[in-house]
């Protein structure tokens, strides 16, 4: 189903609870306008059709003594599927990696990793990172400060598109 076909209750429903994912279904039906039962039928079916795909707490990684984040950018020897995918699968089992995103261009993949410290860094850039099979080279940026981290999607920007008012 593409975002063109959902109706305006739908994206309310989704931009509503992007926004704030704990809200009850009572709150989040008298935001967007509907009552309570077919609002929650609409969220299990945005939820069946992968429009949400969970819900997740933001938590402040820094609170928790991860003081360091790491932007490394991976360039690999090989870019035949089963590398890219081995490459991948190395990812989600490193716990330091919190995305991965596969890029066009120079650099091959672009990993967010958080650590500790920076000896915790260095430990997994040495020993697992650039040793891993496959990786030419790691080039990586720490992070000074964050100016923006607004996960999901600018519904705003879809509305506009679809021609509706937000």
């Amino acid at each position: 189903m593409a975002a063109n076909r959902l109706d305006e209750i739908d994206r309310k429903i989704l931009a509503e609870l992007q926004d704030d994912g704990r809200m009850t279904n009572v709150e989040l039906a008298r935001r967007v306008g509907i009552s309570a039962p077919p609002c929650l039928r609409r969220v299990r079916t945005l939820e069946e059709a992968g429009y949400i795909r969970g819900y997740h707490a933001d938590v402040n990684p820094r609170e928790l003594g991860f003081e360091v984040q790491v932007f490394a950018m991976v360039g690999l020897h090989s870019q035949a599927e089963a590398d890219l995918s081995a490459f991948e699968q190395r990812c989600r089992d490193w716990p330091l990696v919190r995305e991965c995103h596969m890029l066009n261009g120079e650099i091959d993949f672009i990993l967010k990793c958080v650590a500790p410290d920076l000896s915790s860094f260095q430990t997994f850039l040495t020993e697992d990172l650039t040793s891993a099979p496959n990786v030419a080279s790691v080039k990586t940026s720490l992070v000074i400060r964050c100016a923006k981290d607004k996960p999901g999607v600018p519904f705003e920007v879809l509305e506009a598109r679809l021609g509706r008012s937000a």
